[in-house]
C-alpha cells in the first residue's frame, strides 16, 4: 500500500473506500477512511502511511466518545497525561489523557482550557525534555466563524533556508520556553522571568531529522523566551527572528476551517500550528489526546 495513488481509493476487507486527499498546500490531507471506531489493521496501517506523508490528518464526520478517541488515539503509542490547569485540576475525571480546548464556562467555571482569543505558532509541549510526537483535536462544538487552525511545515521551511543560514545554524541548540502556554496564560507554579536564559524549558536540537521519514525539520517550538543556548543574547535574538521570518509565509501553511465532528492529527515533530481568534459569545469545545514522544535526534 503506497501514497503513489493517494487520491485513488484503496479496499479494505470491511468493504470501505479509503483516498487521501492532498490539501494542495505544503503540508496536510484528508483521509476518508469511514468510521474510525472500525478501522481494522489495513486501514491502521494506511492512515499511518498518510500521516508520515502528509505530516497533518484530517479526518470529517466522525462520532466519538472518550474512551474511543483515546482507544484510537493509543494505536499511535502510549498516551501522555492531559497537564494540571491553572485551577489545579484536570477536566475530565477518570480520564486524565483528555484535554478540554473550550471557552465554554458552566456556573462561572471554565469546562476547558485556551479561552477564544489567538494561539500564537507553537509546537505543544516542546518545553519538555520528550515532548508528545503527535496531537489529536476532535471538534464537539465550532463557532459559525472564526477558530480556525493553521499548520505549517518544519520540513519545507528548513529546506528553503539559504545554505549559508544552514550551516550557521547546524549543531545549535534551543531553549523552549515553559513559562506560557499557547494561549499566554502562565502555567501552574512557573515564576515569570524576563531573561530567557533563565526561564524554564528544555533544551532541542534546533535543525533535527525525524525518526520516521528520516527527514531534515527546524524545530523552533515557540518564540515567547526562545533562546538558542551559547550565543549572546543580542546574537539569539537576532538569529531567531530571522529564522521566525520564514514561520510567516503562507506557502509553508495550510489553514482548516472546523466542522463538528472534525478529527485532525498532527505531528509535533516537523509541524508547528496556530489558531485564531473566535466570538467570546460563541462556544467552542474541542478534546484533545497526545502520544508520548522520544528525545529529539540531531
Amino acid at each position: 500500500m503506497t501514497l503513489e495513488m493517494e487520491t485513488q481509493p484503496i479496499k479494505r476487507n470491511a468493504g470501505a473506500a479509503f483516498a487521501a486527499i492532498p490539501t494542495g498546500a505544503a503540508l496536510g490531507a484528508e483521509v476518508r477512511a469511514g468510521d474510525l471506531r472500525t478501522l481494522d489493521d489495513a486501514g491502521f496501517a494506511y492512515v499511518l502511511e498518510a500521516w508520515h506523508a502528509h505530516s497533518v490528518l484530517l479526518f470529517r464526520g466522525q462520532a466519538l466518545s472518550d474512551p474511543e478517541l483515546i482507544a484510537f488515539s493509543r494505536r499511535f503509542g502510549d498516551l501522555d497525561w492531559a497537564p494540571v490547569q491553572e485551577n489545579g485540576r484536570r477536566f475530565v475525571e477518570g480520564m486524565p489523557e483528555i484535554y478540554i480546548v473550550s471557552n465554554v464556562k458552566v456556573n462561572g467555571e471554565a469546562i476547558g482550557s485556551l479561552g477564544d482569543g489567538e494561539a500564537a505558532w507553537h509546537t505543544d509541549m516542546s518545553y519538555l525534555d520528550v515532548p508528545p510526537k503527535a496531537s489529536m483535536l476532535y471538534a464537539l462544538e465550532v463557532p459559525p466563524r472564526g477558530g480556525n487552525t493553521s499548520f505549517c511545515c518544519m520540513y519545507s521551511i528548513y529546506e528553503a533556508l539559504p545554505s549559508d543560514l544552514k550551516a550557521r545554524i547546524e549543531g545549535l541548540k534551543i531553549k523552549h520556553d515553559g513559562t506560557y502556554n499557547s494561549g499566554g496564560y502562565v502555567r501552574q507554579g512557573v515564576t515569570v522571568t524576563g531573561d530567557p536564559r533563565t526561564s524554564p524549558g528544555a533544551l532541542h536540537p534546533l535543525v533535527c531529522t525525524h525518526p520516521d521519514t528520516g527527514r531534515r525539520l527546524l524545530y523552533l517550538g515557540r518564540r515567547r523566551n526562545a533562546y538558542l543556548a551559547g550565543l549572546d543574547l543580542e546574537e539569539s535574538e537576532a538569529l531567531l527572528d530571522e529564522l521566525w521570518s520564514y514561520v510567516a509565509r503562507p506557502e509553508f501553511a495550510w489553514e482548516h476551517v472546523w466542522r463538528a465532528g472534525d478529527l485532525v492529527l498532527w505531528d509535533n515533530r516537523c509541524t508547528m500550528h496556530r489558531r485564531d481568534a473566535f466570538d467570546p459569545g460563541a462556544r467552542r469545545i474541542m478534546h484533545r489526546t497526545q502520544i508520548k514522544g522520544e528525545a529529539r535526534p540531531a
